[in-house]
């Protein structure tokens, strides 16, 4: 199978089900971003971090390849059957930043981001997923988009900022408070 299919050289590309849309249609920004979001995980597992955040790495990637094929299904023709977002997926993340912030000092401002490079590219995936929740949140005011995924794209924002704080305190990165000027 090639890779090219020339069918897209005019602009369109197709949804699960058949329809064509214009590659800037709402439906593929959105599932593009979460696919640029899910390369940024992966940057992130590829550092030297915990095993266990590794894991739970591959676990958000694995959702996120869900969540892509749930965008990018035409809501109206689609009869694949794809696969289903959780709550347990939602919750499952809500759990682990309860575990992270156990160790972790209380929070009382705002912080740079920053600090190190692997907690860098958490903030980088943070503000990708933000992304990719307000355009998950701009195409369900006109088309169908399954509930659980705009709470899991918000979740996982807040899970990749607890992350962003656990791998400074690992790595002993200084974490800069913001201290607003006035």
């Amino acid at each position: 199978m090639k890779v090219y299919t020339k069918t897209g050289d005019k602009g369109q590309t197709s949804l699960i089900g058949g329809t064509r849309v214009p590659k800037h249609h709402m439906r593929i920004e959105a599932y593009g971003t979460v696919d640029e979001l899910n390369s940024y995980i992966g940057l992130i597992r590829d550092q030297q971090i915990d095993s266990d955040s590794k894991k739970m790495l591959v676990e958000i990637q694995d959702r996120l390849f869900t969540i892509g094929s749930s965008l990018a299904s035409d809501p109206e023709r689609s009869k694949m059957k794809i696969p289903d977002l959780k709550e347990e997926d939602i919750t499952l993340l809500e759990q682990e930043m309860d575990k992270m912030n156990e160790t972790l000092p209380e929070m009382r401002s705002f912080v740079l981001p920053g600090g190190h490079t692997t907690v860098s590219y958490c903030h980088i995936a943070r503000c990708v997923c933000r992304r990719a929740e307000r355009l998950t949140i701009h195409l369900s005011e006109n088309s169908f988009v399954a509930d659980p995924v705009i709470k899991y794209l918000n979740r996982l924002s807040d899970y990749l900022f607890v992350l962003s704080r656990k791998l400074s305190h690992d790595l002993n990165a200084e974490e800069i408070p913001w201290k607003p000027r006035m």
